[in-house]
């Protein structure tokens, strides 16, 4: 009787442990790890490619933006226009600081047609935000979620 109250207690003593062992996890937070620009027909194209999950975001047009940080408008020469996402639980940086996206943080677009400047406009506290500036004000434009790999895909529509 004494051996199977024993062999119990290790049987469950075991089964918590098994439990309590940490167990590898796939990325939760998505990092911006490039910023990338094309040209189509019909419309500009800018990418933001993200690793982990596929993250969400909302969009809004806006006369101007501002830093998160700091406050301090962002110059957006050239767009009469701005696009500005809000990239829901997302990061330009990893949990020690360490930058995921390394390209510049305010640039030109001069391959494009509409599109006139891309800015990162905050890293803070898993809110990321980007602006696109683009010229032609009755412009349309789209934000599409893609996954494998993970990204978000902006559309600025010519006309």
């Amino acid at each position: 009787m004494k051996n199977r109250r024993l062999a119990a207690v290790l049987m469950a003593v075991l089964a918590v442990f098994t439990f309590v062992v940490p167990m590898a996890s796939a990325q939760t937070t998505p990092y911006l790890t490039n910023i990338r620009t094309g040209q189509h027909p019909e419309y500009d194209r800018v990418v933001l490619d993200m690793s982990g999950l596929t993250p969400d975001f909302r969009v809004r047009e806006v006369s101007g933006v501002a830093g998160c940080a700091s406050g301090a408008p962002i110059s957006m020469p050239g767009s009469s226009e701005i696009l500005a996402v809000q990239v829901l639980g997302a990061a330009a940086h990893d949990d020690n600081g360490n930058p995921t996206y390394t390209g510049s943080q305010n640039f030109a677009t001069p391959g494009l047609y509409n599109v006139r400047r891309v800015a990162l406009t905050c890293d803070f506290e898993a809110d990321l935000g980007i602006a696109v500036g683009y010229a032609n004000t009755s412009s349309w434009h789209r934000v599409t979620q893609l996954r494998d790999p993970a990204r978000l895909v902006i559309d600025i529509g010519r006309n």
